[in-house]
Parts: structure tokens; C-alpha cells; sequence
């Protein structure tokens, strides 16, 4: 299932929140090979987990970390802004109706299918937030699993030649993307607004999914 969580409610999911540090460093440091700091617990944290952002996570049957991104206003810091504004020609992106996404992270061995869901969720973000749109660097090789996904974005900004190409990205949302998206991830709307409404409180039982969509290939 999806959950909504922000940082200073991330410690009532201990297992959850472990898991999904330690499988940011297996992807970023470990299999994509970047810099980024692992903690004496093998955890990956930067500064923008300190900001409590709201991390969206496809929690497994289990109670761990299948998938996750994390989300945060960019009228506050934010990564685009700090060390790409050269992707923006010098001009900040600020706005309430802009939010940042990052730290777009998969569990090994899980389905493409988890990766829609997480695509959902960040729209299930801005559908209820009234959010306008998404902003993410990303390279090149995302192109296509966007365009898989359903939900392409403008790109506004690139880096670079080739294969170590950087891109920042615009997603816009509407109506029929998010239908799109669900309709191609296989969760109905009204599953994925259930998760929303439970993870902000409201009283609303969960939708079973078929497992198989989420198993391991």
C-alpha cells in the first residue's frame, strides 16, 4: 500500500523508515555510484531530510520499504535551487503551487509496477494540495520510463551531452493524467485517494490490491 508520511511522523514507522534509508544507499551509492553521505548505520540522509519533507512510500507486505519519493514546497530550500540553478538561467523557482520532487528510490527486485504507484501518489499529492507542478532534475535515461509511467514532464533545462545529460523537469497536473497513470499502474482512483485520506487521518479501510501486481519479477 502507499503511505504519506512526513519527517517528524517518519518515527512511528521504524521498520519503514530504516528500510528506505538503507535502500537510498544501496541505489544511490552503492549500484548509481554517487557521492552522497551513509551514516554509521549504512543509512543515506542528506539535508533535505531535515527539512520534514513528505516522503511517499509503497510499504510491502512485510512492513518495509518497497519504493519511495520525497516531496518539499519549493518556497523553502530546496535541491533545484541550491545546486541547479544553472537548469533555470539563474532564476529560482518559488512558489507554493511548486513542489519539489527527489530522491526517487526502488527496493531491488520489486515490479515496475511499484514505480506507478509511487507516479499516482506524487499526483494524489497534487490533486488534494491543490499543487500546480512537480519539479525534478533527472538524466537522460528517465525519459522513457516517464513516457512508460504516463506522466511525462516540459523539461525547462538541460546539462551536459549524451548519456551523462541532466535534465530539470516540469510535471504538470490534470484530470486526465491522473487517470492515465492509474489506469496504466492498475490502482483505481478511488484506491489511491483511500490511502491518501487514511495516511492524513481519515477514516477510510483499505482497498485490497492483487499482490501479484506488486510481487517481485
Amino acid at each position: 500500500m502507499l503511505r504519506y508520511i512526513y519527517r517528524h511522523d517518519l518515527h512511528q514507522f521504524p521498520k519503514l523508515a530504516r528500510s528506505m534509508h538503507l535502500d537510498r544507499a544501496d541505489q544511490f551509492h552503492t549500484r548509481l555510484g554517487w557521492d552522497v553521505n551513509l551514516d554509521a548505520n549504512g543509512e543515506e540522509h542528506d539535508q533535505y531530510d531535515q527539512l520534514d519533507p513528505l516522503y511517499v512510500i509503497w510499504q510491502q507486505p512485510d512492513g518495509s520499504h518497497g519504493g519511495s519519493m520525497r516531496f518539499l514546497p519549493t518556497t523553502g530550500p530546496v535541491m533545484v535551487n541550491d545546486f541547479f540553478l544553472d537548469l533555470t538561467g539563474g532564476v529560482p523557482l518559488q512558489s507554493p503551487l511548486i513542489w519539489e520532487s527527489t530522491r526517487f528510490c526502488l527496493a531491488r527486485d520489486v515490479s515496475g509496477n511499484v514505480a506507478g504507484a509511487l507516479t499516482l501518489a506524487g499526483i494524489e499529492v497534487m490533486r488534494n494540495f491543490g499543487i500546480e507542478h512537480f519539479a525534478g532534475v533527472f538524466d537522460r535515461r528517465m525519459v522513457r520510463i516517464y513516457r512508460s509511467l504516463g506522466f511525462s514532464p516540459e523539461v525547462i533545462g538541460r546539462r551536459g551531452e549524451g548519456r551523462d545529460q541532466i535534465c530539470l523537469g516540469l510535471w504538470e497536473y490534470s484530470p486526465e493524467v491522473y487517470e492515465r497513470v492509474a489506469a496504466r499502474c492498475e490502482i483505481a482512483m478511488e484506491t489511491s485517494q483511500r490511502w491518501f485520506d487514511h495516511s492524513f487521518g481519515a477514516v477510510a479501510p483499505q482497498v485490497p490490491v492483487n499482490p501479484a501486481q506488486f510481487a517481485a519479477e
